[in-house]
């Protein structure tokens, strides 16, 4: 497409040099501005970083507008449990500035990038102009049959999340939002069913991980200590959802056969306790070590001495550490679950069937145990997963799909074909 659009884009969470949500969204304003004019709505607080950036490397075509609710209102996002509906909040004012934008600029085309999240609405939707909603994510749950092994926290955090779902599923502004949607990109199949359930005349998987081409070809170059040590890493908050405790027990299984092994966790969180209670009374402890939070170059640092990344997560709809892992040429294991399960093939790794608990620790144990003494399988396999993420996942590559996403939804006689088909894959 030739022409330059003009585009608003509502990225709440937006800063540079940032792994997650932030990283995401500064990352699809990058790749949007490549080929429009874009207008982005983001927070007051991430003025300083965002301009510090612009300073090193300008987007010319990119105008940030900065806006938060009053200072009355902030308290409610300093705590985790009232973020959620300061966002609300926020979105309904952005809509009030979106609105008188719009007679200003005339934009053909709104898209919403962060939160990413389809039960919350995007009030920008309510704008005369085509939405992309997305990606969004959230419609992944935790298998039935795993949450009797969450602990009291991890059952309570999944009723108030499923309850959170169904909520935003009866909340008339979100299915507005989905209704009016010219497209929504979805993360996950799970999300995929649940934006059709709410009226998403049109949705496709698209992933919202994606990595800077300089990044993807430094992690290329990071070569495995030769100590001897085989290595299993997990990288995250240690949350239950996480799995980790899984992750350890797969561990406990093999530690007869693979006596010169060890099992580093990267993150902290509430369950850093339970985890090293567990691989105490497993006897491992010795052999699991604990980093805790790491700022990122010490994470990569690590992420190079290790020879596989475990990821059991139960419910992501991202996973940007099997990505990094993968840029890496390492093997990533994980459940057949959500994001990272399109993220990984079986050519870059291994996905775990999720049926139980007992099942899935067996059979994580057993694809480690094969990667562990089978040398040439994690260098065909790292190999793989590199020229993965450098033809998949490469922020260029996903600006390029972003750039064709847009002419569809403005030239939708074209791609009529295209719509027979309930959903499509871009990643």
């Amino acid at each position: 497409m030739k022409q330059r659009l003009r585009v608003l884009v509502s990225a709440y969470a937006c800063e540079p040099d940032r792994g997650s949500e932030p990283g995401t969204g500064w990352n699809w304003v990058r790749q949007i501005a490549r080929y429009n004019d874009a207008w982005v709505i983001t927070r007051v607080n991430n003025r300083r970083v965002i301009e510090a950036a612009l300073a090193k490397d300008p987007l010319p075509n990119a105008h940030f507008i900065y806006f938060d609710l009053p200072r009355w209102a902030r308290f409610w996002k300093r705590r985790r449990r009232g973020l959620h509906l300061y966002y609300y909040l926020w979105q309904i004012g952005a809509y009030v500035l979106g609105k008188r934008l719009h007679r200003q600029v005339r934009f053909d085309l709104v898209h919403h990038v962060t939160f990413a999240m389809y039960w919350i609405p995007s009030f920008l939707s309510l704008l005369p102009a085509p939405l992309l909603w997305g990606p969004v994510g959230g419609g992944e749950t935790a298998p039935a049959s795993f949450r009797r092994a969450l602990g009291l926290r991890g059952r309570l955090f999944e009723i108030l999340r499923n309850v959170a779902q169904a909520v935003g599923h009866l909340d008339p502004f979100v299915r507005t939002t989905a209704r009016r949607a010219a497209l929504a990109l979805a993360t996950t199949d799970q999300t995929v069913e649940r934006l059709k359930r709410l009226g998403s005349r049109r949705v496709q998987v698209c992933s919202a991980m994606g990595m800077p081409s300089d990044e993807i070809e430094s992690l290329g170059r990071l070569e495995r200590a030769k100590d001897g040590v085989f290595r299993l890493l997990s990288v995250g908050e240690l949350l239950h959802l996480k799995g980790f405790d899984m992750g350890i027990r797969a561990f406990a299984k093999l530690k007869g056969v693979l006596p010169n092994a060890e099992y580093w966790l990267i993150g902290a969180g509430p369950e850093r306790q339970r985890l090293e209670d567990l691989a105490r009374e497993l006897g491992v402890a010795q052999k699991v070590r604990f980093w805790g939070a790491l700022p990122r170059p010490q994470v990569l640092e690590r992420l190079g001495q290790c020879d596989v990344l475990v990821h059991p997560v139960l419910h992501d709809s991202g996973g940007c550490v099997c990505t990094e892992a993968m840029a890496a040429g390492r093997p990533v294991v994980c459940l057949d679950l959500g994001g990272p399960a399109l993220q990984v093939t079986p050519e870059t790794g291994f996905k775990i069937t999720p049926l139980c608990p007992e099942q899935a620790v067996r059979d994580l144990a057993e694809v480690i145990h094969l990667l562990a003494e089978e040398p040439a399988l994690r260098a065909r396999m790292g190999e793989a997963a590199r020229r993965r993420v450098r033809e998949s996942f490469a922020w260029d590559t996903k600006g390029d799909q972003l750039r064709d996403i847009y002419a569809s939804i403005l030239r939708p006689a074209a791609t009529v074909s295209n719509q027979r088909a309930s959903a499509e894959l871009v990643v």
